[in-house]
């Protein structure tokens, strides 16, 4: 009977942070880590992809060549897309309300892949 009482807990303490993330409207604690790891890299284009000091959001920036719009694709490891977000040359964006998880991106600019790779956030 004590061995229930204590599996009762632990069920309950792992299933607290779930409950307080939805109860915060799907917002991310500051204790998230986002790491970025490029697979391929542009010699072009200065593409960056990076987190701010506390790890709650992504940034997405890109320099090249003027009028160039650049395309950043966010898969899951199904492949389903998770987000998608246009920039223009030298603009930056924040992509927020990243679950944590594993994720694939690409990043086009006139239907060519100029980088890949892989973001965790953990």
């Amino acid at each position: 009977m004590p061995m229930l009482v204590a599996v009762g807990l632990m069920l309950n303490s792992f299933s607290e942070p779930a409950q307080n993330a939805s109860l915060r409207g799907n917002t991310y604690s500051h204790h998230d880590t986002i790491l970025v790891q490029k697979a391929q890299v542009s010699k072009k284009n200065k593409i960056k992809l990076y987190p701010n000091a506390s790890h709650e959001v992504l940034f997405f920036s890109a320099a090249g060549e003027e009028g160039k719009v650049y395309q950043l694709f966010l898969f899951d490891l199904d492949g389903k897309l998770v987000k998608q977000v246009n920039i223009r040359n030298r603009q930056t964006t924040v992509l927020n309300r990243i679950a944590k998880g594993s994720y694939l991106f690409e990043v086009f600019s006139d239907d060519e892949r100029i980088e890949n790779g892989q973001v965790i956030v953990k």
